[in-house]
């Protein structure tokens, strides 16, 4: 982490590009309505498993194919963003994700609407990174705190908005609109984006690596399936495969595909799918562990207090999604202003606090019981997304800001793959954990409470990763050569 403040003019004299609010505005503004759109087939499913006559393992695979489908293109678009100007980009994943948003909204049967939400990842799975390195081109480094903070939006809001929207949607008009809804949204953004999106970048004519690709593939689809898998059969939903094989599938073609990389890179006349300079840097990559600590917590909390609210509380879906909502709000509204934050002061003051923060509002979860005031279960949230947005909008910032502007795209394509596999990983454990605990009967308070327990004790490692970052030297940006 950087100790200190970003020097050079103050933030108000370093304006942005004529056109940069209006750009990132519409970035933002598009990364959002995707990551409302991944969220908000959760509370849908019920519904499909009656309309399309699908098992509930069988409709499962809506979201667990996003998911998927995510992690295999993410590591790509290191590549595509350094290939492509930024315009091409987005147009293929406006177009891509609005593509596959119609063919959901006329999905006759469950196979069709499968594929419409494959093609909707591919486009959603482009849009974070080149948010990401949009940010860092066009804003001068003092201002990228405030800025990089929208990205809190959509990391925090999104995600809680979701659920409580799809229910309002469900009720009043049936589950295909939650697509007509979203799709003429999608198509004022790509026709937006087609007039107003110029920002300048350098394009490389390396050419596309394509045993990289089917190796990488197999690695992080292999990761986050066997992870989700583990998840699915401690709760009696597996079946087939065993987890561990698509798992260690996964892990040895991780191995391959770290090792080609690395050859790549030495090859003069070749470039690698995903390069691995940016972990050279140590600032980003204890700010990448803190990331991944981070998102585990996260996920817990989203797999852990609806069930905990609608399985031992014997509440409504809705009540669950209002009782988290206040937390993703406060998340999402205080990206911002912990950005200008960090901007004025750098990441440590922000880092340290948030990370004891985090830890203590992790054991007060392991408190929580059948008769826990919902109040209580919210003020908790709300703590958990005070230290979550405290903490990752100064780590990602300060992690992608070591880094020189050739591998931007790839420090935000790695670290956007972390947080799918952060996420995945946290599902899993906190499952297993929880479905291990509880009762023959299902799940219950002794299970919730063992898995915010394996959570609290994950939170000390955020608090040790923490010092340790802080108390290393400042150290100069890591160039692509």
């Amino acid at each position: 982490m950087t100790t200190e403040p970003s020097t050079g003019p103050a933030p108000e004299t370093q304006r942005l590009p004529a056109g940069a609010p209006l750009i990132i505005g519409l970035l933002v503004g598009s990364a959002f309505v995707m990551i409302l759109n991944e969220t908000i087939m959760s509370v849908a499913l019920p519904a499909l498993i009656v309309d399309l006559h699908v098992a509930p393992s069988t409709v499962q695979w809506l979201t667990s194919g996003f998911m998927l489908t995510m992690a295999v293109v993410i590591p790509i678009t290191g590549y595509l963003l350094q290939r492509f100007p930024p315009r091409k980009v987005y147009l293929a994943s406006m177009a891509l994700f609005s593509t596959g948003t119609l063919i959901c909204g006329l999905a006759p049967v469950f196979a069709v609407l499968l594929a419409g939400r494959v093609v909707q990842a591919t486009g959603t799975a482009v849009m974070i990174p080149l948010l990401m390195t949009t940010i860092l081109r066009l804003v001068p480094e003092s201002r990228r705190g405030q800025t990089m903070g929208t990205l809190s939006v959509v990391i925090a809001v999104a995600p809680a908005v979701g659920p409580t929207l799809s229910g309002i949607i469900l009720s009043a008009l049936g589950w295909r609109w939650m697509f007509w809804i979203v799709l003429p949204i999608a198509l004022v953004a790509l026709a937006a984006g087609a007039i107003w999106l110029k920002v300048e970048a350098d394009t490389s004519d390396a050419p596309l690596d394509v045993p990289s690709v089917l190796i990488s593939a197999v690695a992080f689809a292999g990761l986050v399936y066997g992870l989700s898998a583990i998840g699915e059969s401690a709760g009696g939903a597996g079946a087939g495969v065993p987890p561990w094989v698509p798992l260690v599938a996964g892990l040895v073609a991780l191995a391959v595909f770290v090792h080609r990389q690395l050859r790549l890179q030495r090859d003069v006349r070749r470039a690698p799918l995903l390069d691995m300079r940016p972990f050279l840097s140590r600032r980003f990559t204890l700010a990448l562990v803190l990331v991944a600590i981070g998102f585990v917590s996260l996920f817990g909390a989203i797999i852990l207090l609806p069930l905990y609210i609608q399985d031992v509380r014997d509440q409504s879906a809705f009540v669950a999604g209002l009782t988290v909502l206040p937390g993703g709000l406060a998340m999402g509204l205080m990206g911002p202003f912990v950005g200008r934050a960090y901007d004025r002061l750098g990441a440590r003051p922000l880092v340290l606090p948030a990370s004891v923060l985090l830890c203590a509002v992790m054991w007060g979860f392991t408190t929580i019981g059948e008769t826990t005031p919902l109040w209580t279960v919210t003020l908790l949230h709300v703590g958990l997304s005070v230290a979550l947005a405290t903490m990752l909008t100064p780590l990602m910032t300060d992690s992608l800001g070591s880094l020189t502007g050739e591998l931007y795209s790839h420090g935000s394509a790695i670290l956007t793959t972390l947080q799918q596999v952060a996420g995945a990983a946290g599902t899993a454990l906190f499952i297993t954990v929880m479905t291990l605990a509880s009762g023959a009967g299902g799940v219950d308070a002794a299970g919730i409470h063992a898995a915010f327990l394996v959570a609290a004790l994950i939170s000390i490692a955020v608090v040790v990763v923490a010092v340790l970052a802080a108390r290393r030297p400042h150290e100069e940006p890591v160039a692509a050569s």
